[in-house]
């Protein structure tokens, strides 16, 4: 069975504050609630399908702020919602899956998790991408700089051997070193508040 899976709609198609809504908004918006109302029938352009009838397939959507949605859309039977806020344990398992290839032992997931409370499961993702950004910072400055590894990657002769990556062995100090660096940064920008004078007229 095939379904229909459309990630973070609220971003997409919410409302913030005074943003204005964009005509494609407004298409997604009104092909959902048609489908929403006749699941059975579904319009090529301007033409219904001859036959009229289509079996019916689940569409899902995910988000983190469904009140910026229009509200008819959400509605008791249009929609059906399912909050999930994952436990300590659900945060624990995923992030164990997540650094499982790595050969992170669970002692250390279980400490990084507990190092960095209250994250979002992007946040755990975002430590192993930027041990690797540094990995890859420092492999880049060894074969010459972006000068020469550039063109190596983009025009590369015929027989020539490409410079070789070693993904960097992943350890609990270099993690949470990503992990310290990345709440520096969250602090930063709670600090200028640049979201808050963007959002200013969200409560309007």
């Amino acid at each position: 069975m095939s379904c229909l899976m459309i990630n973070d709609l609220d971003a997409g198609v919410g409302r913030f504050g005074n943003t204005q809504h964009t005509v494609n908004n407004q298409i997604v918006i009104g092909t959902l609630m048609n489908l929403s109302d006749n699941p059975t029938r579904v319009s090529v352009g301007q033409d219904w399908r001859t036959e009229d009838i289509t079996n019916r397939i689940p569409i899902i959507v995910t988000g983190n702020d469904f009140s910026t949605i229009y509200a008819p859309l959400i509605r008791d039977g249009r929609m059906d919602k399912f909050y999930w806020q994952p436990t300590q344990e659900d945060i624990f398992n995923i992030v164990n899956r997540m650094y499982e290839k790595d050969g992170i032992p669970k002692e250390e997931v279980a400490k990084i998790v507990n190092s960095f409370p209250n994250q979002a499961l992007d946040f755990y993702g975002a430590l192993r991408s930027r041990t690797y950004d540094k990995a890859i910072s420092k492999w880049v400055e060894e074969n010459g700089g972006m000068e020469k590894v550039g063109p190596k990657l983009v025009r590369r002769k015929r027989n020539e051997e490409l410079p070789v990556f070693t993904p960097p062995e992943q350890t609990l100090e270099a993690l949470m070193e990503a992990g310290h660096s990345l709440i520096r940064e969250q602090e930063l920008i709670m600090k200028t508040k640049l979201s808050k004078e963007y959002m200013k007229n969200s409560d309007d």
